[in-house]
């Protein structure tokens, strides 16, 4: 019978403690740079899913490889249009944004 391990908190408890109440300064930028670092995650599971090198996407998407690799490794943040220039010519793919209030 396993035991529950009493230091262990959950990942909403985490993030508050480290980063501060959803609206506070920290935790927006901490927020932020979440998103960016799930975009690159999301632009990098779409190629490796339609077996896509980074110079074949680079290519497809007209931009480099380097840039590809920048955003895929959350060294640099995209801009929308070219987000959707990546996903649509280079990936055949649509991208949808939401807003959440």
């Amino acid at each position: 019978m396993k035991t529950k391990n009493k230091n262990l908190v959950s990942l909403d408890d985490f993030v508050e403690e480290n980063y501060g109440k959803i609206g506070t300064l920290k935790r927006d930028e901490f927020e932020a740079g979440y998103e960016n670092f799930k975009i690159g995650v999301l632009l990098q599971e779409a190629r490796l899913q339609k077996g896509m090198t980074q110079e074949e996407l680079a290519v497809k998407a007209g931009t480099t490889k380097s840039y590809i690799s920048k955003i895929e490794n959350n060294v640099k943040e995209v801009k929308f249009s070219t987000l959707q220039k990546i996903v649509e010519l280079g990936l055949g793919g649509h991208l949808e944004l939401s807003i959440k209030l």
